[in-house]
């Protein structure tokens, strides 16, 4: 049965009603919500929000590197040290290193660009500050449902978004309803504010149906590998930032590594790949195994054991790609928009920021007596804000590395490290992009194949093992979440044209193609693999892949990411 015979069958929904229903409980959500609550509270005034999380609990679902800019932090908790947030380990030194495939060239201290300098930041565990954010949260009243996916957004008879609906429970493989049936529920709100992280399911749909990209290069997207050590005593340097860029990537393809010593010997490492790369016979996944064998990351975790594991894809085009925010009804926050800054490798920050300048907008548009219409404030106030001006410096970022890795290094060099000493705050030139990520594959026929090396199962490994440190878990018997246009593309065009990439850009082993009875292929979806990276969305080269949610809670359940 579909989504509406299930509704016309068993409906009407029933519904909750809410000032301003937040959707994501990341960092950028978590942070509206406190906003809104801080706001009302020095007031005395009412207000009631809702935060939905797909994820089992804040955090589940969180990963990044991270080293974090305390900036926004600090204006939403001027007092965050004293509260308890897990910001425990400073940075203490930074390294840029170019690597060769045996070698590797340390930047010079005053070569490197001031994007790449982490003093006064932190090195965290992302998932724990997102715990600790909704504890302040659920403190100030806030509700958080965990375990509930938005998985429709809910219009009024003017088109304005009124809210979401969750998914529906208990439906087995096949479509039909069973014993545990039940119908999702309606969260409405006079403003709904969209955070649910890079290539966002409602998010997606919402900057379609508004067009709110129009004008706008295309997004551009990477997908980052991560892995979390724990090493011996002697080996932990708390603090160290290592960045690199060259091998194992070539010099079309973007692509860099880093890794962060945090606290308690704990080391945290992964590969980014752009997702604009043209080999169909690369494989993010791998490419981050062969990067940990050279001698300078081999000498960081060697002896040490790998404990966590995970994928996510990044929103990376920055400024020149960013959507319009808002729309009627409700606003894009964090990285649901894009708001990453890819020249800094961060985005938690301006997550914080986004989500507290919609929260300010939306409080004073529900202290005027509005509801359901745009809130013009937010993107008013982030024009003005140093967040706009922090992402205008780096605003040719990704359009430089689309020209290749020698031009993007090079411009870099010049736009972040030799434009500020002449007394230039961003670029005097601007360069556009005009093709999305998933074009540029290039046929299998017309590319090198990549032999990769087994793992050793000690210092790299495959997807299977991987995964299951993820605590990966989804009801099996629940409709397949990674659905299909057309289901006959993946052999007669992806695998006859391209060897069925996804195979490879899949981090969680979900695609494999297996022989029928009769000895052609097909697609086989393991979609209780899924690590809700969403680099299928992305990078399916004919756009028929469509992630959409699974019922809430399933999914990694990621610790100490």
């Amino acid at each position: 049965m579909t989504s509406e015979e299930l509704l016309a069958q068993f409906g009407p929904r029933e519904n909750m009603e809410y000032d301003v229903v937040v959707v994501g409980g990341g960092p950028a959500g978590l942070s509206t919500a406190i906003r809104l609550k801080q706001l009302a509270n020095a007031k005395g005034q009412e207000l009631s929000v809702v935060v939905l999380e797909k994820g089992s609990e804040p955090g589940a679902h969180i990963l990044s590197g991270a080293v974090m800019d305390p900036r926004a932090i600090t204006e939403l908790f001027p007092n965050w040290k004293e509260l308890g947030a897990p910001l425990n380990q400073p940075v203490s030194a930074d390294e840029v290193l170019f690597l060769s495939k045996d070698g590797a060239r340390d930047t010079p201290q005053w070569l490197i660009p001031e994007c790449f300098h982490n003093h006064g930041n932190y090195v965290v565990a992302l998932g724990a500050v997102t715990k600790w954010l909704g504890e302040q949260a659920e403190g100030l009243g806030v509700e958080i449902f965990p375990g509930f996916a938005a998985a429709e957004i809910v219009y009024g008879d003017d088109g304005s978004v009124r809210g979401v609906a969750t998914g529906n429970v208990g439906v087995g493989r096949n479509g039909e309803p069973h014993d545990g049936f039940q119908l999702g529920m309606e969260l409405l709100g006079k403003y709904t504010i969209f955070a649910e992280g890079a290539r966002g399911h409602l998010g997606k749909q919402l900057i379609a149906k508004f067009k709110l990209d129009a004008g706008k290069d295309p997004q551009s997207y990477a997908i980052g590998i991560k892995e979390l050590w724990e090493v011996p005593e002697g080996q932990a340097k708390p603090g160290l930032v290592v960045h690199t860029a060259g091998w194992p990537a070539d010099h079309e393809t973007y692509g860099g590594g880093f890794l962060y010593h945090l606290e308690g010997n704990k080391v945290t490492l992964g590969y980014v790949v752009g997702l604009d790369y043209k080999n169909p016979w690369l494989s993010p996944f791998e490419e981050m195994q062969r990067w940990k064998t050279h001698p300078s990351i081999r000498k960081h975790i060697e002896g040490g054991k790998r404990i966590g594991y995970g994928a996510r894809a990044i929103t990376a085009g920055g400024l020149l790609s960013l959507p319009k925010q808002v729309f009627p009804g409700g606003a894009l926050v964090g990285c649901d928009a894009g708001y990453l800054n890819a020249a800094r490798i961060k985005g938690s920050h301006a997550a914080i920021k986004t989500g507290m300048m919609a929260a300010e907008a939306a409080f004073e548009a529900i202290a005027a007596g509005r509801q359901h219409d745009e809130l013009s404030a937010y993107p008013a106030a982030f024009e003005k804000s140093w967040l706009h001006e922090e992402l205008d410096r780096s605003r040719n970022f990704k359009q430089w590395f689309k020209k290749g890795n020698t031009v993007g290094t090079l411009m870099t060099g010049i736009e972040q490290w030799l434009l500020p000493k002449l007394g230039f705050k961003s670029p005097p030139w601007t360069i556009h992009r005009e093709l999305p990520d998933h074009v540029y594959l290039r046929p299998a026929a017309e590319s090198a194949k990549i032999d990769y090396p087994k793992p050793d199962g000690k210092l790299t490994f495959d997807r299977l093992s991987s995964v299951f440190i993820s605590n990966t878990n989804h009801a099996e018997d629940q409709p397949v979440h990674l659905t299909l246009k057309d289901d006959s593309v993946p052999v007669q065009v992806n695998l006859a044209r391209f060897a069925g990439p996804e195979s490879r850009y899949c981090p969680a082993g979900v695609y494999e193609f297996v022989k029928n009875e009769d000895n052609s292929e097909r697609l086989q979806i393991n979609a209780q693999n899924c690590v809700h990276c969403k680099t299928c969305d992305i990078k399916d080269p004919t756009q028929n892949i469509v992630w959409i949610t699974p019922e809430g809670g399933g999914g990694p359940n990621y610790a100490g990411m």
